[in-house]
């Protein structure tokens, strides 16, 4: 892989500059410089500032060039919570939300999480590898440079190993670098009905295994009313910390269970869709520095009420956006989408909206070290906008912007 870019001319160069999560209103703070220029050797970014001072006698023999006049340019966008190894699609199940079922009565029924456990359990590993990269492929025309995936549709040994194996090669393949989560308890399946202790048993001793083979970075629970405990979720991810991954956390989405106040007293990496969490709970996060991922586009599927994150943002939490592309609560992996929830819906401003899906989407996967900024010694993930300035990501409603996508120093897609 060659790497070796330079982009000059940027109308805005929208470096979000930083190597951990921004807090409260820091995630204002976007480092713009205009006219500005960025160099790329060997995949790392070696050089970051005006284009004039940065390329004057610069020797750009080696290089491939792109000017960005009349363009912004940015960190390759983070989609930090997905579910996107998946098979089978549950249309019906969004017409029946539709007429007024609630997610969790389409649980109740035997749809939602389990209808997808049957159809990936069947599936073969290339069929999920070749859905996977169709999948990234529209991710990364969206700009998504880094992508969390998590397992869940599997609910037994096999089929969850399998869902780990396939983002491990997938991984492997596509220009997109996949963050792989571990979300064995997703739900209770149906072999293990009225006795979900048994299950958490079971997922912990699968634990074991994920570790050694290093199959994921991250353990994940679906902490909920009539799925899993508090006090089950936290025997989960305690022991997932015993063996070196990080604690993730679904929590709080449909009731307040106290998701969010586990999360702090685990010190988690990220607790996600926060839809009902408390005050207290969100302030205790703001304290432990776990990151609050939002999933805008699954309250909106859902017709829930957003999570708070203006009031997140004013108590100091560090707010990162994520799709949460999945077959049933949200189907979409839409960006665009995204930034105009955020921005119109949520209280967000454009510049929290962006440090949201850059560096803080970066640390909600222990990453804000190497990507989600453009700095000196960070990956070479870039996008390149069609238009001169940042602002356009919402005030273009829900179309998509992006002109070109850099992944370490090389274009892996253009619009053109």
């Amino acid at each position: 892989m060659r790497g070796n870019l330079i982009i000059k001319n940027a109308s805005q160069l929208v470096t979000c500059s930083g190597f951990r999560a921004k807090q409260g209103a820091e995630m204002s703070e976007l480092g713009i410089i205009e006219n500005g220029a960025v160099i790329v050797e060997k995949g790392m970014i070696t050089a970051v500032g005006d284009s004039d001072d940065l390329l004057t006698g610069f020797n750009t023999e080696g290089f491939d060039i792109v000017d960005a006049a009349g363009k912004s340019v940015l960190p390759g966008f983070v989609d930090s919570h997905t579910h996107f190894v998946f098979a089978g699609y549950r249309p019906d199940e969004f017409a029946w939300r539709l007429r007024g079922d609630s997610y969790m009565d389409i649980m109740r029924r035997g749809g939602g999480i389990a209808n997808t456990v049957k159809a990936t359990r069947r599936a073969g590993k290339d069929t999920l590898i070749s859905l996977g990269l169709k999948r990234l492929d529209t991710m990364l025309a969206f700009g998504v440079t880094t992508v969390e995936g998590k397992s869940g549709y599997g609910l037994d040994h096999d089929t969850e190993i399998k869902q780990l194996e396939v983002m491990q090669a997938l991984n492997r393949i596509h220009p997109v670098d996949v963050a792989v989560t571990f979300l064995g308890a997703h739900a209770t399946p149906a072999e293990f009905k009225g006795r979900k202790d048994a299950f958490i048993d079971l997922v912990v001793e699968m634990l074991d295994e994920v570790a050694e083979r290093g199959l994921a970075q991250f353990c994940d629970v679906f902490c909920e009313k009539n799925v899993f405990s508090v006090d089950q979720a936290e025997r989960l991810l305690m022991q997932a910390k015993t063996l070196g991954m990080g604690a993730k956390i679904h929590a709080d989405e449909m009731v307040q269970l106290g998701g969010a106040e586990l999360s702090a007293r685990l010190k988690a990496v990220s607790a996600d869709h926060l839809l009902q969490a408390s005050d207290q709970g969100i302030l205790a996060m703001a304290r432990a520095g776990v990151v609050a991922t939002l999933l805008p586009g699954t309250a909106f599927s859902l017709k829930e009420p957003y999570a708070r994150a203006r009031f997140m943002i004013d108590q100091g939490c560090a707010v990162a956006l994520a799709t949460d592309f999945n077959p049933g609560s949200c189907f979409s992996n839409s960006i665009p989408l995204m930034f105009a929830l955020a921005t119109l819906y949520m209280g967000m401003a454009t510049e929290e909206a962006v440090t949201a899906l850059t560096i803080n989407g970066a640390a909600a996967l222990n990453r804000a070290d190497t990507i989600g900024s453009i700095d000196v010694g960070k990956h070479g993930d870039l996008v390149i906008l069609e238009y001169p300035s940042y602002r356009f990501l919402p005030y273009h409603v829900g179309m998509n912007i992006v002109e070109k996508v850099v992944k370490q120093g090389n274009i892996v897609f253009s619009k053109a």
